[in-house]
């Protein structure tokens, strides 16, 4: 029996990004086949506000604080953690602990621009810093993040484990949502993620700004909740021809309803990302046949594989392109939407599972 320790912390917010991929990986190691019988979850949070459910249990710090003391090396919990063989932190962060160490790290953007990283992110690279240089193994949901892992960090160990595929609900293609009914009919480029700079959306908008020359009759549709380039967006949206400003719709952030319907019916999906440790929008929109135009950085072309057109994160005339190739060449479209739905389904629960199980017991070991 190998206990392990690990974060449920990211399962209590929204199922976006981390979220999502600590929901996921948690089920799959829980209703797996017998052979995880040998496996027994220790379910800790670092957060002082969270509604807990038997059986996870609270470690007795604010995260602030727990991050500030952590970062400086602190005492072993293991006691608080439920004496464990590994201990699992599943968001940048792992405690202190005389068991073997685990931390998930999904991308390396703000271990590399640190000046744009929030203060509480920069301590959560603190953390992590200080427990790999202590010992602590890495694992990574891409061969690019792992990559970038070795040279930034030169852990000790770093393992690759890919993420699985997120489930897709069944919805009622021909009712359109509360707030959506404006978009029955039309075509539209979708964008689904966090107005962040990360996810380059002043690029996105500069290259819708191409495409609508050419294509009177598409929109843009960016769907997603603040974030740290919402001023920069706002911007370079009131900057386009108020022809074209018009045609940008911006829904802010959206229930699963919502975002699947929206996957549903767009055109496209546009992913433009100057980084990604994996990138659940990819593989949601191609499991519902939406082609993806997408940039080169980092995980994308390991994830979208072959059925996604790609380019260079700050080129907005190659991204327009990709744009208007997909908008209006239908078997272009078509290609892509075939090649999305077999891509899709390389991608398993059930062996992010097998591999992390593995690498629980070499750790124990």
């Amino acid at each position: 029996m190998v206990r392990v320790a690990i974060d449920v912390g990211p399962t209590h917010g929204p199922r976006t990004g981390v979220p999502a991929a600590v929901a996921g990986t948690i089920d799959a190691l829980q209703r797996g086949p017998a052979s995880r019988a040998d496996l027994e979850l220790l379910p800790y949070v670092v957060s002082m506000r969270a509604k807990l459910t038997p059986p996870e249990r609270r470690l007795p710090l604010p995260a602030a604080l727990a991050l500030r003391y952590w970062a400086q090396g602190g005492r072993p919990i293991d006691a608080r953690l439920g004496s464990p063989d590994v201990v699992h932190g599943t968001n940048y962060v792992v405690p202190p602990s005389r068991a073997a160490r685990l931390v998930s790290v999904y991308d390396c953007w703000f271990l590399e621009h640190p000046e744009l990283a929030a203060p509480d992110v920069r301590r959560s690279g603190a953390v992590l810093r200080r427990a790999v240089a202590d010992g602590a193994a890495v694992v990574t949901s891409s061969r690019a993040t792992t990559a970038r892992v070795r040279q930034l960090l030169a852990p000790t160990a770093v393992h690759t484990v890919l993420l699985g595929p997120p489930t897709v609900p069944t919805i009622d293609d021909d009712q359109a949502p509360s707030g959506l009914q404006a978009l029955v009919d039309r075509p539209f480029i979708l964008s689904v993620s966090t107005m962040e700079r990360r996810k380059n959306l002043p690029t996105l908008v500069t290259a819708f700004d191409r495409l609508a020359r050419e294509v009177p009759d598409v929109g843009l549709v960016l769907a997603g909740g603040r974030g740290d380039d919402d001023g920069a967006i706002t911007s370079t949206i009131d900057m386009l021809p108020p022809s074209t400003s018009r045609r940008v719709v911006r829904l802010g952030g959206i229930d699963e309803l919502s975002k699947w319907w929206l996957l549903r019916h767009a055109r496209a999906l546009a992913y433009p990302s100057l980084d990604e440790g994996f990138g659940f929008p990819i593989l949601e929109a191609q499991m519902v046949g939406t082609p993806v135009v997408a940039s080169s950085a980092g995980s994308i072309p390991e994830v979208a594989g072959s059925a996604a057109l790609l380019s260079t994160a700050n080129d907005p005339d190659a991204l327009a392109a990709n744009l208007h190739w997909v908008v209006t060449d239908d078997d272009m479209h078509a290609k892509l939407s075939r090649r999305g739905t077999a891509n899709a389904a390389r991608f398993s629960w059930d062996r992010t599972a097998d591999e992390l199980q593995a690498i629980y017991q070499d750790l124990a070991a």
